[in-house]
């Protein structure tokens, strides 16, 4: 390694990023971030080209351009996880795991393509370095459409949890109102029968009977309509109308 590269290192290799000195190309990448796993470096050395091809080194050892792949694979095997896991998610609590681990995937990805980006600057006509900044490229796109899409549906969710939480209030609400509309209609007649069947003579004991018939007859027939009006449709018009189904892919776009 060059001693200008050993010199701009510090005592541990810290963020990704590419140092370039004396034709040779230091890369310093992260492996996929693993929740409460301290980060994992991945260290890539580009020598200069002897003959067609530059050679690299992975952790002092020869096939860092497999390394490399392999490494970007990683990636893209989680992001293919979490893209499942999101199609799969029906409740608010689905969508927030994949949030957590979205986040620093999303920004570690974006850490490398910068950092290959900054390598392919230093080594131009190297274009398997060009291919996989191409790549890294995709899959930080990717992670962060699939974090704001999942963000989305979140805030989505939530909001339709909330607009039915008021439709139900409303609801509730409106059907106390003409229980008390009918308390108030009933009161009176309960008050005016508990008067009229107190043992006491009143002058209308000696009635016909079908004047009985008829009160029950009339009074059935009142139930009957002040039952059709507390379930006719001036409940449904006093709600709010009903959101759209959730559904997936709110964008209706691909992410990759």
């Amino acid at each position: 390694m060059s001693p200008e590269i050993e010199r701009r290192l510090g005592s541990s290799y810290g963020a990704q990023r590419a140092i370039a000195a004396d034709g040779q190309v230091l890369l310093i990448l992260h492996a996929p971030p693993r929740p409460g796993q301290p980060r994992d470096h991945e260290v890539f050395l580009r020598l200069p080209a002897e003959g067609n091809a530059a050679r690299w080194m992975y952790e002092g050892q020869d096939g860092g351009q497999r390394e490399l792949m392999r490494l970007l694979d990683d990636y893209v095997k989680i992001l293919e996880q979490l893209e499942a896991r999101h199609e799969r998610a029906q409740t608010a609590s689905e969508l927030f795991t994949i949030i957590g681990p979205c986040i620093p995937l999303a920004r570690a990805a974006s850490n490398m393509q910068a950092a290959l980006q900054a390598a392919r600057d230093a080594a131009p006509d190297d274009q398997g370095l060009i291919d996989q900044r191409d790549r890294a490229v995709e899959i930080s796109r990717g992670f962060e459409l699939l974090l704001a899409d999942t963000r989305m549906e979140l805030d989505y969710r939530l909001a339709l949890a909330a607009e039915e939480q008021t439709r139900a209030t409303q609801e509730v609400t409106l059907a106390q109102r003409k229980l008390n509309v009918i308390a108030a209609l009933t009161f009176p007649l309960m008050a005016i029968g508990a008067a009229l069947g107190m043992n006491l003579h009143s002058g209308i004991e000696d009635v016909q009977g079908w004047v009985f018939w008829a009160v029950i007859a009339a009074g059935g027939m009142l139930g009957l309509m002040i039952k059709r009006w507390v379930g006719g449709p001036s409940v449904r018009e006093a709600l709010i109308s009903p959101p759209v189904a959730a559904s997936k892919g709110i964008s209706g776009k691909p992410r990759r």
